[in-house]
């Protein structure tokens, strides 16, 4: 029952679209984080090379300039204010300090506080003044090394700028993010509509009708399952067929007998002798009993079809499975003046479902003793076949029987429909056949289950 019909609403699954969604977000966000982690680390080892240069640019740039050698004493350049230039302008926090060779300031410029004298070259941090600033420090000599000069910039403003770089890599990227989502998103609707299609027509699908998947879908991955689909409706369609014939001969056959009990019935009520009202009773046993064998008949084809569902695979040894059934027919075929056989070797086994087997061995021994004359010879059969496998067969001569003029035997009520569907469904169940069989002679009819052997493993 659809909802539409009334049923309840079937419950929501899993999106495979939101699934890839979520899993290319995450994807994008991943890798988006990754470039922000590695923009910003580049943009602080860029903005560290380029003070690192700029302050021994500086320097060297002093060094050829000998302004102060005319000045007496220590001359401190105070620093103009500019609030218009952006902070990160680090040419305007650059402090510079000149010494000579005894280590006395000769010029100040800048913001720094006066740094301790080394004789030391080359780049520095150091750490400055009563409220302890960072800077970073480049020093160097003249060539005469009467002069030495040190170019100072202050570690927070190249960390600013190294930011500011690192905003200026990461920014087009964050507006892009939501963008890139949405064009994902849309991209893959659009990819995925071809599954939506094939969705809808699955959905559509009546399993009773002649219907199939149109071939518009004609994608490479969707052919396997298009097959497949139209395989089992064709298998549907198949099985559908096979059990309104099965249900129209169960009516035919169950629709005599009843018949026949009723009308039986009816004659019993009216004024009837001694002989007749006998032959009544009689007659009602009788089509009690093959109601009853149809009805039979039907149960072990239902326990048929449930047992390919429910029972696992094991060996059974095909052999014994034949001789007792033939032990249990034993007395049934003296009593009509038959004789039953077993040819088969010691034991011979194949994986399969043992209670079917017996299922099936015992159709076949009641269809002969059912469907020939008395006096008939009755043969079960085993034997491996070419392929690993083995088959059991049953076979006799009434045909023979009959046509020298032997009394034939009542037709059974299934007329042998019911019992051979019965061993097709069991044939079918194990990955075999059923049908009928060359006769050896002097048999005139054989019909032969035919049973695959195990598949071979792989050595190791």
């Amino acid at each position: 029952m659809t909802p539409a019909q009334g049923g309840p609403p079937a419950a929501r699954g899993p999106s495979l679209t939101r699934q890839l969604l979520l899993w290319t977000l995450g994807v994008l966000v991943l890798v988006w984080a990754s470039f922000v982690v590695i923009g910003y680390q580049t943009g602080v080892h860029e903005a560290d090379e380029l003070t690192d240069g700029h302050l021994a640019s500086v320097a060297a740039l002093l060094l050829n300039l000998r302004a102060t050698e005319s000045m007496q004493g220590p001359q401190v350049t105070p620093q103009a204010p500019t609030p218009w230039l952006k902070s990160h302008d680090y040419q305007q926090s650059l402090s510079v300090v000149q010494w000579d060779a005894q280590g006395r300031v000769l010029s100040l410029r800048g913001v720094a506080a006066p740094p301790p004298f080394t004789v030391a070259e080359g780049f520095a941090d150091l750490v400055l003044g009563p409220e302890q600033v960072a800077w970073r420090s480049f020093s160097q000599w003249d060539a005469a090394r009467q002069r030495k000069i040190m170019v100072l910039l202050e570690l927070r403003e190249r960390d600013d700028l190294a930011e500011d770089i690192a905003e200026q890599m990461i920014e087009p990227g964050l507006w892009l993010l939501p963008v890139v989502a949405l064009a994902l998103g849309l991209a893959l609707w659009r990819g995925l509509r071809p599954l939506y299609a094939l969705s809808a027509d699955v959905a559509a699908l009546d399993p009773t009708s002649t219907q199939r998947l149109a071939s518009r879908h004609a994608w490479n991955e969707f052919q396997s399952v298009v097959a497949s689909i139209n395989t089992l409706l064709d298998r549907q369609q198949a099985a559908l067929v096979r059990e309104r014939r099965l249900a129209n001969e169960v009516a035919h056959e169950l629709r005599t007998p009843l018949s026949s009990i009723a009308l039986q019935a009816s004659a019993l009520a009216g004024p009837l002798d001694a002989d007749a009202r006998a032959q009544a009773i009689d007659r009602i046993g009788q089509d009690a009993l093959r109601a009853g064998h149809v009805l039979h008949q039907l149960l072990t084809l239902a326990r048929a079809s449930r047992a390919e569902l429910h029972e696992a695979k094991a060996p059974v040894d095909l052999c014994a499975v034949a001789r007792q059934v033939c032990a249990d027919y034993a007395q049934t075929a003296w009593q009509r003046g038959d004789d039953i056989a077993v040819t088969a070797p010691p034991e011979l086994w194949v994986p399969g479902h043992a209670l079917l087997l017996d299922i099936a061995a015992r159709n076949l021994v009641e269809n002969a003793l059912k469907h020939t004359p008395e006096g008939t010879h009755i043969a079960v059969q085993v034997a491996p076949s070419g392929d690993g496998g083995a088959w059991l067969q049953v076979c006799d001569d009434g045909g023979a029987r009959q046509g020298a003029g032997g009394a034939s035997a009542r037709p059974a009520a299934d007329s042998l429909h019911l019992g051979h569907e019965i061993l097709r469904r069991v044939a079918e169940v194990h990955g075999g056949g059923f049908g009928p069989a060359p006769a050896p002679a002097p048999f005139t009819t054989c019909y032969r289950l035919v049973l695959p052997g195990a598949p071979a493993e792989a050595a190791g």
